[in-house]
């Protein structure tokens, strides 16, 4: 008979610990009221800060459009309700086409966490540089926060995130390692 140290021995029955996935903790795996409202959540949140930024993006066109003509101020904000609708269109497929792109190799815990860090040290440079640009874009801001738009209600109305599938297939193959002998 083999000793509970033997490598002959049944396979580790310790349960495995359900990852956290950034954003959702370990609600993910029941998806039950909890997670549903981290979602919700999550959508608020995002949705005001596009309120803000949309508020922020009117105001600096507004400032531009004070400066034309009145005759072209008239075809220029017909040029940009069109481009709007375009950038928000185009936002929402970007992102889908994105989420799709994700779902066929959805990352593990551990690499999600080294993706978002890595976004993090590259977002901080990104954001200095985007003071400027504001300035610079305030003629066409009003296209540029409808693609932020489209690309936000994009990633909130999945079903489930590539986080989500890549932390359950993480999940199944440490309780397949944990039952094979």
């Amino acid at each position: 008979m083999a000793s509970r140290a033997s490598s002959e021995g049944a396979a580790s029955t310790a349960p495995v610990r359900i990852p956290a996935v950034q954003g959702l903790g370990t609600t993910w795996y029941a998806r039950g009221p909890r997670y549903w409202l981290r979602r919700s959540l999550t959508a608020v949140l995002w949705l005001a800060v596009l309120a803000f930024c949309c508020y922020i993006a009117l105001v600096l066109y507004g400032s531009f459009r004070g400066a034309l003509p009145s005759g072209v101020r008239t075809v220029w904000d017909w040029a940009q309700a069109a481009a709007a609708v375009v950038a928000l269109v185009w936002g929402w497929l970007v992102q889908r086409r994105d989420h799709r792109r994700k779902l066929l190799d959805p990352p593990a815990p551990d690499e999600f966490r080294a993706a978002k860090r890595d976004e993090a040290r590259r977002s901080t440079g990104l954001a200095v540089a985007g003071r400027v640009l504001w300035l610079v874009a305030a003629p066409v801001m009003p296209a540029l926060a409808a693609g932020a738009v489209g690309w936000s209600l994009g990633m909130l109305t999945v079903r489930e995130y590539p986080s989500e599938v890549g932390a359950r297939r993480w999940l199944e193959e440490q309780k397949g390692r944990n039952r094979t002998p």
